[in-house]
């Protein structure tokens, strides 16, 4: 397994061996705050605390990578939406690239934000009202940001995520999925592609987060801070809430986060007539493309806690969902 105790100690002594790079010294603190697509850890010292970011192998480019920070930093200079600022190296790197006995290894600095992950109950409806503001502040700058040149991201569609060419992995391969289980998936994704063509109309598809799930929200006060644009990439704008409702998808709560999400995103910027149905399809697409996230990244702390329950409540919504639109 790739984050298994050996990788994260090594990625550890990675880390000390570098962080004077960033100013800090090698016996900072260190601790481990996720580990998902990357490990990331916090750095504390008397200098400050910087939040550090190891990237996984073999998933983004470096030009992806830098892509992402520029959309960063483009985001926080126009003051778009709050989220920690990167941190360069002393020597002005946004990106450090290491040679790990010839294995690349890439690692990003962020300033620490305190904060916690919004909670599950009567409070999260407020705060998707202050996520769809959020997300209509994200579109309309995508919309009009003049990207550098060399800008390259991912691109969520299709067949990017159910296709012929998945990004985390096949959902046939979902964690305890059995021949009809397979088969309901299958029905499930070819009545998906079919809804998607009617809702990739022009101006419907931009460069988005993606992955604005509540483990990448911190809530201090009442501001709501953004963090992990690890995933962000070209998707269609409405795609965005159903990442927000990553992994609670089935709770009886969604309907009204997904009202105060419209209303919050009203607020700020005109959405379709239809939107309210599409994001329906979002959320089940999303969710079949976390059960087989799930299956491929089976080593994570996330996956764990899912397991085979996960792969179960997605053949759940599917019955659902295709009794509807099916």
């Amino acid at each position: 397994m790739l984050y298994d105790a050996d990788y994260l100690t090594r990625i550890e002594h990675i880390i000390r061996a570098h962080l004077p790079t960033w100013g800090l010294p090698p016996d900072a603190a260190l601790s481990l705050l996720s580990i998902s697509e990357n490990a990331t850890f916090r750095a504390t010292a008397d200098a400050g605390d910087l939040v550090l970011r190891v990237y996984r192998p073999g998933y983004h480019t470096p030009a992806e990578i830098r892509s992402e920070l520029a959309w960063i930093a483009a985001l926080r200079a126009d003051d778009i939406v709050p989220t920690p600022r990167i941190i360069p190296t002393l020597d002005g790197r946004l990106l450090a690239e290491i040679d790990d006995g010839g294995t690349p290894r890439r690692m990003a600095a962020f300033a620490f934000v305190p904060g916690a992950e919004p909670q599950e109950g009567a409070g999260l409806p407020r705060w998707f009202g202050h996520l769809g503001a959020i997300h209509a502040r994200l579109h309309a700058h995508a919309r009009r940001w003049a990207r550098p040149q060399g800008f390259t991201r991912k691109v969520w569609d299709f067949e990017s995520m159910l296709g012929s060419r998945p990004l985390w992995g096949d959902f046939r391969a979902a964690l305890g999925l059995d021949a009809p289980g397979r088969a309901l998936l299958e029905r499930t994704a070819g009545v998906l592609k079919d809804r998607l063509g009617p809702l990739s109309q022009p101006g419907s598809f931009g460069l988005i987060h993606a992955d604005l799930r509540l483990a990448n929200l911190l809530t201090e006060g009442d501001t709501l801070t953004l963090i992990d644009f690890d995933d962000c990439g070209f998707s269609w704008f409405l795609y965005d809430f159903a990442a927000a409702v990553s992994f609670i998808e089935h709770s009886p709560v969604v309907p009204e986060l997904k009202a105060a999400w419209l209303d919050g995103y009203r607020a700020l910027a005109p959405l379709p007539a239809d939107a309210e149905a599409a994001l329906d399809v979002f959320v089940m697409l999303r969710r079949m493309l976390l059960t087989a996230w799930v299956a491929s990244h089976a080593e994570t702390p996330t996956a764990q806690a899912m397991g085979e329950a996960y792969t179960q409540g997605t053949l759940a919504l599917a019955e659902g969902f295709l009794a509807r639109e099916g």
